[in-house]
C-alpha cells in the first residue's frame, strides 16, 4: 500500500528566515494576551464563578427575549443573562430565530437552598408555556475549587511534557518544547478575553487538549532533527532545522487538515454546549502548528543540543546490532 503523500517533493522553504518575525510576533501576542486578561479578566461561566444554569425551550415558535427578561428582573434576583441559540443536531431548536434560550442566574446568598427556590421562581414567573431541557446549580466553593484544579491541571500537565521531552531528547528540546506549549496555552486564554467567549470547564478541556496536540506536531518535528543531526553531521544547524521542518510538513499538513474537519464538524452540529470547545481547538491547531514550525525549532538555534553526544548514540547503538547481525 502506498503512503498518502501531500507533497511529493521535498520543499526548500527558509523558515528560518522568518523565524525572529515570528519570536518578535509571539513575544507581541503573549503581552497582550497577558495584558487582556489582567485588565478585561475572563467571562467565567457558572462551573467557575457559581450561579445556575437552566436551558429552556419555547414550542410554539421564537422566543421573546425582552418578555422573558422583564420576567426575570422582576423577580430581584440580580442580573440574568438570556441567550438564544439554535442546535442543529435536534430539530427542536433548529429555528432562527430561535426557541432555545439559555438563562444563566448569579449566586444567591444562602448555599444551595437558596439556588433552588431561585429555580422555583424562574419556573412560576416564565409559566407553564416554557419546557425545560435541563437545569445545573453550582456552589461558589465548587467553583473555586474548579478552578483551582484546572490551573494544577494545567500546570502539572506542562511539566510532565517538559520531563518527558528532556529525557526523551536532551534538555534544550524540553526548554523549546515546553515554552512552544505554554505560548499555545497563554493565547488560548487570551482569544477568550478578547472576546470575552466563555470560559468553563469544555474549554479547561480544550486547552489541555490543545497542549498534547501541540507537543505531539512538535515532537514529530525534534525527532526528524536528531535523525538529521545523526545523518548529516556537519551540516550547518540553520540548515538541519530547515531540512527538518520541510521533511515533515507534507505530515504536518495531513493532520492540521483532518483535525480541522473534525473540530469543524464539533463547531457546527456539536450545539451551543461544544462551541467554546470547539473555538478553543480550532484557535489550538492554527497556534499550535505555527509554535511548532516558528518558536519550538528555532528555539533550538539559539540553544544548540549537544551534536557530539547525539552521534555518540548512534554509534553505541549500532555497534550491538552489528555483533548481532555476525
Amino acid at each position: 500500500m502506498r503512503p498518502l503523500i501531500v507533497i511529493r517533493r521535498v520543499p526548500q522553504i527558509d523558515f528560518m528566515r522568518w523565524h525572529v518575525y515570528g519570536l518578535v510576533f509571539s513575544l507581541a501576542l503573549t503581552a497582550v494576551t497577558i495584558g487582556l486578561f489582567l485588565s478585561k479578566g475572563l467571562n467565567y461561566g457558572i462551573d467557575f464563578t457559581g450561579g445556575t444554569l437552566i436551558e429552556v425551550r419555547v414550542p410554539n415558535g421564537p422566543a421573546d427575549l425582552a418578555g422573558m427578561r422583564a420576567k426575570l428582573d422582576a423577580l430581584k434576583i440580580g442580573e440574568p443573562t438570556l441567550q438564544g441559540y439554535t442546535d442543529q443536531t435536534t430539530a427542536e431548536c433548529g429555528s432562527s430565530p430561535p426557541s432555545c434560550v439559555l438563562i444563566r442566574l448569579p449566586q444567591q446568598a444562602g448555599g444551595d437552598a437558596a439556588q433552588q427556590k431561585v429555580v422555583q421562581k424562574v419556573r412560576e414567573a416564565l409559566g407553564s408555556g416554557v419546557e425545560y431541557r435541563r437545569t445545573e446549580v453550582v456552589g461558589p466553593s465548587v467553583g473555586s475549587e474548579l478552578i483551582r484544579a484546572g490551573v494544577l491541571a494545567t500546570v502539572l500537565a506542562l511539566g510532565a511534557i517538559m520531563i518527558y521531552v528532556w529525557f526523551r531528547f536532551e534538555w534544550q528540546f524540553g526548554v523549546g518544547a515546553t515554552i512552544a506549549t505554554l505560548h499555545d496555552v497563554i493565547t488560548t486564554v487570551g482569544l477568550f478575553a478578547i472576546f470575552q467567549l466563555e470560559f468553563n470547564l469544555t474549554t479547561l478541556a480544550a486547552i489541555l487538549t490543545i497542549a498534547g496536540y501541540s507537543i505531539n506536531d512538535t515532537v514529530v518535528i525534534y525527532d526528524r532533527m536528531r535523525e538529521s543531526m545523526r545523518k548529516y553531521r556537519t551540516m550547518p544547524f540553520r540548515d538541519l532545522i530547515n531540512l527538518a521542518l520541510n521533511e515533515t510538513l507534507s505530515r504536518t499538513i495531513l493532520t492540521v487538515a483532518t483535525t480541522t474537519l473534525a473540530v469543524l464538524a464539533l463547531l457546527f452540529l456539536g450545539g451551543e454546549v461544544l462551541r467554546g470547545f470547539s473555538i478553543a481547538m480550532l484557535w489550538g491547531i492554527v497556534i499550535g502548528t505555527y509554535s511548532s514550525l516558528f518558536i519550538a525549532a528555532p528555539l533550538l538555534y539559539y540553544v544548540q543540543p549537544n551534536r557530539r553526544a547525539i552521534a555518540r548514540t548512534e554509534e553505541n547503538a549500532e555497534v550491538p546490532a552489528e555483533r548481532a547481525s555476525r
